[in-house]
């Protein structure tokens, strides 16, 4: 089918209007130059469209997922501060993330022997491996494995094996809702290592704070550790993202990257991510500290900006 008969319910007179039922009462439009595919698969709808000034755009049911233009942003954050954090990760699950942009982020620390992706919908894959280059290109390192499937079933059967646990997920609806459940969190930490981390897709402080709070509150039990740290970026709603970062071993100080390459190295390998950039990700504003805090020793650190 010719690229110019391809149509989608989001693209009307030469603009995406993105619909996301988690930020009511706001919208991100881009212009668009043509429409590259549109499919239904098994779990979404999957639109790629190429913009006018971000590149190719991969959209998961209404929602932006990735634009060429920014998402270093969001890839180099979510793995970034989560694996300098770690003093030898050698095995990196990323949960989600089919478009490959963890993936390229993962494999840039040597000490990585062992990739591992799973995600639910092959056609985000298949699609981005065609569209998303610049992304998908992990895929053909010799260390990266892909698996197909549910990342919550694909945990049930993993013990003590994963250094970190990464999970690029889309929002808390469809085929990512389980993924922001206590039961999953618990997968994650039996399958980790000791003193593995888990780094997660933690939602926007200027949309959805309860949703924040809650994770965080399970989390806190589950682990010794867990922050939240947040990062920019122009195509997510009101501008931001966030992570949440858990850590097995008590000792874990996730604003303080424990390991660290030269300022030359930083620039060869990041575009985004820096040692000063990973501390300023956790300084949290105090509408953020206070609605976030739990009870006891975790709203004292939420108030002085310490570590729970």
């Amino acid at each position: 089918m010719s690229s110019a008969k391809l149509t989608h319910p989001n693209i009307s007179n030469g603009w995406f209007r993105e619909s996301g039922a988690m930020w009511p009462g706001q919208s991100m439009n881009i212009e668009v130059n043509q429409i590259l595919h549109v499919e239904k698969s098994k779990f979404q709808d999957v639109l790629v469209f190429e913009s006018k000034t971000y590149g190719n755009v991969l959209v998961l049911d209404g929602v932006i997922q990735v634009t060429e233009r920014d998402e270093f942003s969001y890839q180099e954050m979510i793995v970034h501060p989560a694996l300098f954090s770690h003093p030898n990760p050698e095995r990196v699950l990323v949960i989600g993330g089919g478009d490959g942009g963890v993936l390229r982020e993962v494999i840039k620390h040597p000490q990585v022997k062992e990739a591992v992706l799973c995600d639910i919908d092959e056609s985000v894959i298949r699609v981005s491996k065609q569209f998303l280059p610049n992304m998908s290109v992990s895929y053909a390192d010799p260390k990266v494995s892909v698996h197909i499937g549910d990342g919550f079933d694909f945990l049930q059967n993993k013990r003590d094996y994963f250094d970190v646990i990464i999970t690029d997920s889309s929002d808390p609806v469809g085929p990512a809702e389980s993924l922001y459940q206590s039961r999953y969190y618990e997968l994650m930490r039996d399958a980790l290592r000791d003193g593995g981390i888990v780094s997660t897709q933690g939602e926007c402080q200027w949309l959805h704070l309860p949703l924040i709070k809650e994770v965080l509150t399970f989390a806190r039990r589950l682990f010794p550790v867990a922050e939240y740290a947040y990062t920019t970026i122009p195509t997510y709603p009101s501008g931001q993202i966030g992570f949440i970062l858990c850590s097995k071993n008590k000792a874990t100080n996730f604003k303080e990257p424990l390991r660290r390459v030269s300022p030359e190295q930083e620039i060869k390998l990041f575009k985004y991510y820096n040692a000063e950039i990973h501390s300023a990700a956790f300084v949290l504003p105090n509408f953020t500290r206070l609605a976030i805090a739990t009870d006891g020793s975790d709203s004292s650190a939420a108030a002085t900006g310490e570590s729970a």
